[in-house]
């Protein structure tokens, strides 16, 4: 069994309620073009083209807080969240579970949304981006919301944010060549998990499940550069002069193992072997970011079940990653 623990979706009225409020109408366009996000029959077909094959169901960007004003968006979320808890009841085969959106602009609000999606829908924990309108999660106002899922024992899904609207160089108003999607969203998972590791949140909070999209951005790949900090070159070695000052209980990098990651790496062996390197096989998650890709998933699903089935581990390892990880972080059964 295959359970993908990041495949986006469009319920049918938070569709149409978007399609009505959302300011981005380009965005919108290329949402339209990818119907198997949002039109559950071709969904429906798309999963049930591969065997063995469940999914959790996560909303698709954009951020519900760019929709509209606090006052506005928990309506939102309980329409989205309500929306895929319906799906998880009409479709228990294969949809198996889904973790709720928040509306941040409003953290008292996301709050509660929080609370009611976990104990009256049976969200399996919650989806919030690496930014909230450009602030990030270590603010005070959100910390309720990551004590709800520690005490819960259920996982925050955090998925990467920007837009052009980020510049690459301070000089200039806007990305080019996308280098805002293509290097930004790394840069940006890779921000907040250091964010959230410095703030002390798993000190804060033992045994707090955070699963990462796309194996922890650039985090597997720096892990040399995780270990020593600038500052510490230039004092001469010894202890890591970051590690006092947030009071961390044990060495820097020894947080970054603690988080989840995924295989939505848009199937690449290498990028997933170095991924499974740094979080090993008891932290990685079978993830394919469908329907994001030019066959409507396909291609997603298929190269990363592929990439999965190459890695160069034992039988049990893998049936760690492509299902039993996620049962036991979700709470399946």
């Amino acid at each position: 069994m295959k359970i993908d623990v990041f495949n986006h979706i469009l319920p049918p009225r938070y569709f149409a309620r978007l399609k009505e409020i959302v300011p981005d109408k380009a965005m919108l366009r290329r949402w339209e073009g990818i119907p198997t996000l949002w039109d559950i029959d071709r969904h429906r077909r798309l999963v049930e083209a591969y065997d063995d094959y469940q999914l959790v169901l996560s909303l698709s960007n954009p951020p519900i807080e760019v929709l509209g004003t606090p006052a506005d968006t928990p309506a939102l979320a309980r329409l989205a969240n309500d929306g895929m808890a319906e799906l998880v009841r009409r479709y228990p085969d294969r949809y198996i579970a889904f973790t709720a959106s928040m509306p941040m602009n409003n953290p008292d609000a996301a709050a509660k949304e929080a609370e009611r999606a976990i104990r009256d829908l049976d969200a399996r924990g919650i989806q919030v981006f690496t930014n909230v309108l450009g602030k990030p999660l270590t603010a005070p106002e959100f910390q309720p919301l990551f004590e709800i899922c520690w005490k819960a024992d259920l996982p925050v899904w955090i998925h990467p944010i920007r837009g052009p609207n980020f510049p690459d160089y301070l000089g200039e108003k806007e990305s080019r060549d996308e280098i805002w999607f293509t290097f930004g969203w790394p840069y940006e998972t890779s921000a907040t998990m250091t964010r959230l590791v410095f703030a002390g949140l798993f000190d804060r909070y033992p045994g707090i499940k955070i699963i990462t999209h796309h194996m922890g951005g650039m985090i597997p790949f720096f892990r040399g550069k995780i270990a020593v900090s600038f500052e510490q070159i230039f004092a001469g070695g010894g202890a890591d002069p970051r590690r006092a000052p947030a009071g961390l209980k044990q060495p820097a990098e020894h947080y970054y193992h603690l988080f989840y990651g995924d295989t939505a790496l848009s199937g690449s062996l290498a990028a997933t072997a170095c991924g499974l390197d740094f979080f090993g096989a008891a932290n990685a998650l079978f993830a394919t970011d469908a329907p994001f890709d030019v066959e409507g998933g396909h291609f997603m699903i298929r190269e990363t079940i592929k990439v999965v089935e190459q890695l160069p581990i034992g039988s049990q390892d893998r049936t760690k990653i492509l299902a039993d990880n996620t049962r036991r972080l979700l709470r399946l059964g």
